[in-house]
C-alpha cells in the first residue's frame, strides 16, 4: 500500500494497533467500534441476522446532533442502525466466494459522493479482503492486488478531502480500521494475535508532521475509538462506553481542552461504574478519578487567575497523568463488570438438563434390554401429593426471586403461564426420577456391576475426547485425485448400479469444482488460468448428491411402508450414507480429502476385522463410533474456537447469500465427521441380520446418553467458571459447539428411531 505508507511517513497521521476482544466477528466488532462497549459471545449467533442496536451509540448521537451520514458496504451496519443514514447501499457479507463485486459495489459510489457537500460522515465497509482470507488464506496471491486496490481507494478519498479544505472549513479526518483480524488459516472469531490485532490509522491535515521516523506502534483498545471520535465530533460519549480517549489524536489541542476531554471520559466511566457496582466508592479507579478531578479544579483556579508560569504547565501534566491512570483503571474495572449473568435462569436450565441426564442413567437397564424400552414413569407422579407440593414450592421460589431481583431476568420476563409450565416440568421430572429409582431398586434386570461398567465406559469415552499452500498445487492435485478414487472404491460396494455411476460422476465433478476455483489443476491446465467461483461444477455435483439420496430414501420408504424388506432397507441406508459422503467430498478442502478417505477406511477395517468377528454388542459398537466421530471432528481441522469454522463451505455452488442452505452446508461441513460415523452406525446395525432386533434402539439410546454426559458436565463447569479469564475466548465458544452438537445428535436420534419402526411394531405385537 505505497500511498498509505507515504502518508504515514510524512507524519500527518497517527498509527496504532487496536486490540479487539473475542468474539472477533463482524457484528459484535461494529458494536464495539460504535458504542465503546464489549459485546457478549451470544453475538456470534445473532451475527447471522443482526437485530437493530438499541443501546446508546455514536451513530445515534451523530444523527441526533443533525449530522448527515452516508453508508456503503456490509449490510450489517444497515441492520444495526436502521433509519440512521440519509443514503446507503448495503452488500451482504456472508457470500464469501465473491472477492470483487462486494467491493466494486462500494467503490462505484465514490466519485459521485466525494464531489457532494451534503454529508458530514461517510462510512465505507469493504469486504473483499475478508472473503479472500476465508476462501484462500492470508498468503493467497489474491491478497496483494486487493491491498493495492484498497490503497488506491484511500488515495482517492484523501486527495478529495484535502482539495475541499480551505480557510473557512474545519480539517477533515480519515479513519482507517479493521473490525477484526485474520488467523493463519484466513478465518476469524477466536482470540489469536492475528485475529484480535487490527490496524487503526488517523489521517488529518490538523495533525503536526512527525519529525522522526515511525517508532513502535502503541497498543490501544478497539473500544477506545468510540470515545475518541465522540469528543472529536463534539458529541456525548456513549453511555455504556468502557474505552479511553486516545490522547495523541487530540494532543494538538490546548492543555485546557485535553483536560476537559479526559474529564468528560472519566465522568462517563465513573457514572457507568456507579450504575453497575454497589460499592463503587471503594473502587480504585473511582478514587483515582476523584483525586484527578480535585487536581483539575486546582489547575482551573490557577488558569483563571491568569497564571502562565511553569507551575501551571507542570500541574497540567500531573493532572493529565492522573486522569490517564484513572481512566485505565476504570476501564479495566468496567470490562470485568460487563459480564452480568442471569444466574436464576441459568440454574433453572441446569436443573432440567441434570434431571434428563439422571433419567437417562436410570433407564439404562430397560433401554439396553432385548426389548429396548425407554419409559419415563410420569403418570403416577402427576397424581401424587409430592408433585403438587413441589410445584407449589417452586412457584413460591419463582415469585420471591422475580420480585426481589434487581437486574433483568429472562425467566422472570416470561409469562406466568410459561413459568408455571416449566415448574411443572421440573416437578414431574423429579417425581419421575424418584419413581424410577424405586422401581430400579425393586427389580433391576441389569446387574449393578454391568451398569457401573457401562457408565464408566461412557464416562471414559467422554473424558478421553473432551480432555497448504499454492506452492504445492501439483502435489495437492495428485493427492486429491487419489483420495477421490479411494472414496469411490470404499463407498460404492453396497450401492446399486445407478448410484455407482452417479457417485463416479459426482466425484469427477468435485475435482472439476476444485480445479475451477484454483485449488487443484488438471494435467493439461496451466496455472495462469483465471479463477472462477465454480458454481456450475458445484451444482453438477449437487445433482448427483440429491439423486443418490433420493434413490436411497425411496428404498427406505418402500421398505418401511410397503414391503418391510430388510435388504431393501439396508441398501437404502447405504445409499443415503454414500450421498452424504459425496457431499462431504465436495465441501471439504482438498487437503482434508485424505481425512475422509481414512474415515471410510477405518470404518471398513473395523467392520471386517473387529466388530463382526469379535461379535461386539450394539452398545460397545456405538461407543466406538462415538469415539471415532469425535476424533474425526478434530482431524478435519476443527477446534473449540470459532475461527476454525470453514465459512466458505456454506457458499459452495451459491451465486448469492441464501441463509438456510448456507447455514446447513456450513454446519454439515463442520460436523461431517460425527455425522458420517453416526449414519454408518445405523447402516451397520441395520444390515446385520443375525444381530438382536433391538440393536438400533440400543445404539440410539447410547448416543443420547454419551452426548448428554459432556453437555451436563460442561454447563455446570461453565456456570462455575463464568468469571474466569477465558470465559469469552475458550468456554463460550466451546459451549456453542456443544449446543450445535446436541441439536445434530437429536436429529440423528430421530432418524434412528424412524428406522427402528419395524422393531417397535414387533414389540407392540
Amino acid at each position: 500500500m505505497p500511498y498509505t505508507t507515504q502518508v504515514i511517513e510524512k507524519g500527518t497521521s497517527y498509527s496504532f494497533i487496536a486490540e479487539a476482544k473475542p468474539p472477533t466477528v463482524t457484528m459484535p466488532r461494529i458494536k464495539a467500534l460504535m458504542t465503546g462497549s464489549i459485546p457478549g459471545f451470544i453475538d456470534v449467533v445473532v451475527n447471522l441476522n443482526s437485530p437493530a442496536l438499541t443501546s446508546d451509540n455514536l451513530i445515534w448521537q451523530a444523527k441526533a446532533a443533525g449530522k448527515r451520514i452516508i453508508f456503503y458496504g456490509d449490510d450489517t451496519w444497515v441492520k444495526l442502525f436502521p433509519k440512521h443514514f440519509v443514503e446507503y447501499d448495503g452488500t451482504t457479507s456472508f457470500f464469501v466466494s465473491d472477492f470483487t463485486e462486494v467491493d466494486d459495489n462500494v467503490t462505484r459510489h465514490l466519485d459521485r459522493v466525494l464531489k457532494r457537500e451534503d454529508w458530514d460522515l461517510l462510512i465505507l465497509h469493504y469486504l473483499g479482503l475478508d472473503h479472500i482470507g476465508h476462501v484462500t488464506g492470508p498468503n493467497s496471491p489474491l491478497v496483494g492486488p486487493k491491498l493495492r486496490e484498497m490503497d488506491n481507494v484511500l488515495k482517492k478519498i484523501h486527495i478529495s478531502l484535502l482539495s475541499k479544505e480551505g480557510e473557512a472549513s474545519l480539517p477533515s479526518l480519515l479513519v482507517v480500521c479493521g473490525d477484526h483480524g485474520m488467523s493463519e488459516t484466513g478465518s476469524h472469531g477466536g482470540s489469536s494475535e492475528g485475529e484480535v490485532h487490527t490496524p487503526l490509522l488517523f489521517i488529518s491535515s490538523a495533525f503536526e508532521k512527525r519529525s522522526g521516523p515511525l517508532t513502535q506502534l502503541e497498543l490501544v483498545q478497539q473500544t477506545d475509538l468510540a470515545s475518541t471520535l465522540a469528543v472529536g465530533l463534539g458529541l456525548p460519549i456513549s453511555r455504556n462506553n468502557v474505552g479511553n480517549i486516545i490522547l495523541p489524536v487530540v494532543g494538538s489541542k490546548t492543555m485546557r481542552e485535553q483536560l476537559r476531554f479526559l474529564h468528560m471520559n472519566g465522568f462517563q466511566l465513573s457514572t457507568l461504574l456507579q450504575e453497575n457496582t454497589p460499592a463503587y466508592e471503594k473502587d480504585l479507579g473511582y478514587e483515582q478519578f476523584k483525586i484527578a478531578e480535585k487536581s483539575h479544579g486546582n489547575w482551573i483556579k490557577l488558569y483563571l487567575e491568569g497564571n502562565n508560569s511553569e507551575i501551571l504547565l507542570n500541574l497540567g501534566k500531573k493532572v493529565l497523568k492522573q486522569y490517564l491512570e484513572a481512566l485505565r483503571t476504570l476501564s479495566s474495572s468496567l470490562s470485568k463488570q460487563v459480564a452480568q449473568y442471569d444466574m436464576y435462569s441459568m440454574m433453572v436450565g441446569t436443573v432440567i438438563i441434570m434431571e434428563v441426564l439422571l433419567l437417562l442413567f436410570l433407564s439404562v437397564p430397560k433401554a439396553l434390554s432385548s426389548r429396548a424400552e425407554f419409559e419415563v414413569p410420569l403418570s403416577p407422579p402427576l397424581f401424587s401429593l409430592l408433585f403438587y407440593l413441589m410445584c407449589l414450592m417452586l412457584c413460591a421460589v419463582h415469585v420471591i426471586v422475580c420480585t426481589s431481583a434487581e437486574s433483568l431476568c429472562y425467566f422472570c420476563s416470561m409469562s406466568w403461564l410459561t413459568a408455571v409450565g416449566v415448574m411443572m416440568l421440573i416437578s414431574a421430572l423429579m417425581c419421575g426420577i424418584l419413581s424410577a429409582v424405586g422401581k430400579t431398586l425393586e427389580n433391576s434386570r441389569l446387574p449393578l456391576k454391568s451398569f457401573v461398567s457401562l457408565a464408566t465406559e461412557c464416562l471414559l469415552a467422554t473424558c478421553i475426547l473432551e480432555m497448504d499452500s499454492s506452492e504445492h498445487k501439483s502435489e495437492l492435485s495428485v493427492l486429491a485425485a487419489v483420495s477421490l478414487l479411494m472414496i469411490f472404491v470404499l463407498v460404492q460396494r453396497r450401492c446399486s448400479l445407478v448410484s455407482k455411476i452417479a457417485m463416479a460422476l459426482g466425484l469427477l465433478g468435485v475435482y472439476s469444482y476444485r480445479a475451477a476455483i484454483g485449488n487443484v489443476v488438471f494435467p493439461w491446465q496451466h496455472d495462469s488460468k483465471d479463477i472462477s467461483k465454480g458454481i456450475t461444477e458445484a451444482r453438477f455435483v449437487y445433482v448427483f448428491v440429491l439423486g443418490i439420496v433420493f434413490t436411497g430414501t425411496k428404498d427406505l420408504l418402500k421398505s418401511q411402508v410397503i414391503s418391510a424388506d430388510s435388504r431393501m432397507k439396508s441398501t437404502g441406508l447405504w445409499e443415503v450414507y454414500s450421498g452424504l459422503v459425496l457431499l462431504s467430498a465436495l465441501l471439504f478442502r482438498p487437503h482434508n480429502l485424505p481425512v475422509l478417505v481414512f474415515c471410510l477406511l477405518i470404518q471398513t477395517m473395523m467392520t471386517k476385522y473387529i466388530w463382526r468377528p469379535l461379535k461386539f454388542d450394539a452398545a460397545q459398537i456405538t461407543i466406538m463410533h462415538y469415539w471415532f466421530g469425535q476424533a474425526f471432528f478434530y482431524f478435519q481441522g476443527n477446534s473449540n474456537g470459532i475461527a476454525t469454522v470453514d465459512v466458505s463451505a456454506g457458499f459452495v455452488g451459491l451465486e448469492s447469500y441464501v441463509e438456510i442452505p448456507a447455514i446447513f452446508l456450513t454446519a454439515f461441513a463442520t460436523y461431517a465427521g460425527p455425522l458420517l460415523w453416526a449414519i454408518h452406525l445405523l447402516c451397520y446395525l441395520s444390515s446385520e441380520v443375525s444381530r438382536n432386533s433391538a440393536a438400533v434402539g440400543h445404539g440410539c439410546f447410547c448416543y443420547a446418553l454419551m452426548r448428554s454426559i459432556p453437555v451436563a458436565i460442561y454447563i455446570v463447569l461453565v456456570t462455575g467458571l463464568r468469571y474466569h479469564l477465558f470465559i469469552w475466548s475458550v468456554f463460550s465458544p466451546k459451549l456453542l459447539y456443544e449446543g450445535v452438537h446436541v441439536f445434530i445428535t437429536a436429529g440423528v436420534c430421530l432418524f434412528f428411531t424412524a428406522m427402528d419402526q419395524n422393531h417397535s411394531q414387533k414389540v407392540q405385537d
